[in-house]
């Protein structure tokens, strides 16, 4: 019988080794792991390269990460805002390694490591300094019907941290609105993938239609429950789910 849903955050995050490449869900404030986040810090791993779409917030999530002193290197689009302190004093440091990546081709370096595609052309960043490799060197090229490609590579992952708002034990997943973000690309780009939800819900409760991220991409279903201020601001389910509930 299939079931993976796990018994504690701490199953879940096992086995993660030092050197990691880690994908964390979230986009700004919305989808963000949090827990898992918590969990990875208390796992202990380290030197970890880290994608996500920007370099945290405040001190807490993927910030706390940071401040742990967990990552070597941080891949992502947006480091920089006003909350981002923690992300600011690493990298004048010198203690934190930044690959800036435009947001599209983040996503789509993202989405073609789990599609199997071996690289792409695209025409973002082509003529600026985001057309070198992180040693310096120069991105391959081409012109293309008149306008200028850069080469850019597949982003893969040991592991990936996502938040859905609904799963099954088959590993299906349901988002909720601005909180899918990343986390469908993710899961496709990763060995492993751990998704934390806030109800578990019976085979055959969620409608295929809606199901975003299939079973087959998920290894670890963690059930958490939702905060105070989570469900004053949740209003309400997923239609397709009250439905088949009905």
């Amino acid at each position: 019988m299939i079931n993976k849903i796990a018994s504690s955050i701490e199953a879940a995050l096992s086995g993660i080794a030092d050197g990691s490449v880690v994908m964390i869900g979230g986009f700004g404030t919305a989808g963000i792991p949090d827990a898992l986040i918590d969990g990875l810090i208390a796992q202990g791993a380290k030197e970890l390269t880290v994608v996500n779409n920007n370099a945290g917030n405040g001190e807490t999530g993927l910030a706390a990460l940071l401040k742990a002193g967990r990552v070597r290197k941080i891949i992502c689009s947006f480091p920089r805002q006003a909350d981002s302190q923690v992300f600011d004093a690493l990298y004048r440091s010198g203690k934190l390694e930044l690959e800036l990546v435009p947001q599209g081709n983040l996503a789509e370096r993202i989405r073609a490591a789990g599609a199997g595609i071996g690289a792409f052309f695209s025409p973002t960043g082509y003529g600026t300094e985001l057309a070198k490799n992180a040693d310096g060197s120069a991105k391959e090229t081409r012109l293309i019907k008149g306008k200028h490609y850069v080469l850019e590579q597949p982003i893969h992952a040991d592991v990936a941290l996502i938040k859905a708002e609904l799963g099954d034990r088959w590993g299906n997943l349901v988002y909720r609105k601005a909180a899918r973000n990343f986390g469908p690309v993710m899961a496709m780009a990763a060995k492993r993938t751990v998704a934390s939800v806030f109800e578990v819900v019976g085979l055959g409760v969620l409608d295929p239609e809606a199901i975003v991220t299939p079973g087959i991409f998920v290894h670890h279903v963690v059930p958490l429950p939702r905060s105070a201020t989570q469900a004053a601001g949740f209003a309400q389910k997923t239609p397709q789910t009250q439905e088949n509930r009905a």
